[in-house]
C-alpha cells in the first residue's frame, strides 16, 4: 500500500460511512495563518477555523514545509457524508519512523461528540496502519484525565508503555499496539 492524497475510507463502509480527506497544503497553510484561503466555505466550520484547531494547523503547516513527504500521513478532515461540514480531524503525526511506528491523533468538534466519529476515524487509521508494509506499531498519547479517549483505545488492543511530557498538552500516557495485534471488528 502506498500512502496517497486519496481519501481513506472506513474498513466497513456499510457500517461506518465516514472518510478521512487530505487537507491540501495551500488550505493547511491558510488555516495556519488564520484564514480560510481556498477551503470550500461549506467546510469552514467555526471549529475547524477557530482557535481550538489553529495551533494544530500551525504545527502541521511547519511540518510539511520541512518534511513534505509527511503531507499524506498527517491531519485529515473527518467527513461524515450526512453532514455539510467535516466533524473533526484525524491522522497520523507523520510517516512511520525507522522502527515502523506511527502515532494517531484525532479530535472531534465538541458539538458533535458522542456520535461515533472518533471511533470511526480511529478504526480507519488503524486499518491504514495495518495495511501499510512500513508500519509495525501504532501509538496513541493521551492526557491522564481524558477518560473518553482512554476508553476508546482500550477496545483495540493498546497497552500502556510509559509517559511523556508534551509542550502543548502536558503530561501524557503512552499507549502502543502492534499492527498484528490490532483488534478491528
Amino acid at each position: 500500500m502506498t500512502i496517497t492524497d486519496a481519501s481513506w475510507y472506513h474498513p466497513d463502509p456499510g457500517r461506518v460511512r465516514l472518510h478521512l480527506d487530505v487537507v491540501p497544503a495551500d488550505v493547511l497553510h491558510a488555516l495556519a495563518a488564520g484564514e480560510i484561503g481556498p477551503l470550500d466555505p461549506a467546510y469552514a466550520s467555526p471549529y475547524l477555523t477557530g482557535p481550538e484547531c489553529r495551533g494544530l494547523w500551525r504545527m502541521r503547516s511547519k511540518q510539511i514545509r520541512e518534511t513534505p513527504t509527511d503531507a499524506p500521513w498527517i491531519t485529515r478532515l473527518i467527513v461524515d457524508p450526512l453532514r455539510e461540514a467535516p466533524v473533526g480531524l484525524a491522522g497520523f503525526h507523520g510517516a512511520p519512523d525507522r522502527a515502523g511506528m506511527v502515532e494517531v491523533g484525532y479530535r472531534v468538534d465538541p458539538a458533535l461528540r458522542r456520535r461515533g466519529h472518533a471511533r470511526g476515524a480511529l478504526e480507519t487509521l488503524l486499518s491504514v496502519a495495518q495495511r501499510h508494509p512500513d508500519v509495525r506499531t501504532v501509538r496513541a498519547t493521551i492526557s491522564p484525565d481524558n477518560t473518553a479517549s482512554r476508553a476508546l483505545i482500550d477496545d483495540y488492543g493498546f497497552a500502556e508503555t510509559g509517559e511523556q511530557w508534551d509542550e502543548v498538552d502536558g503530561r501524557e500516557t503512552i499507549y502502543e499496539v502492534s499492527t498484528s495485534a490490532i483488534r478491528l471488528s
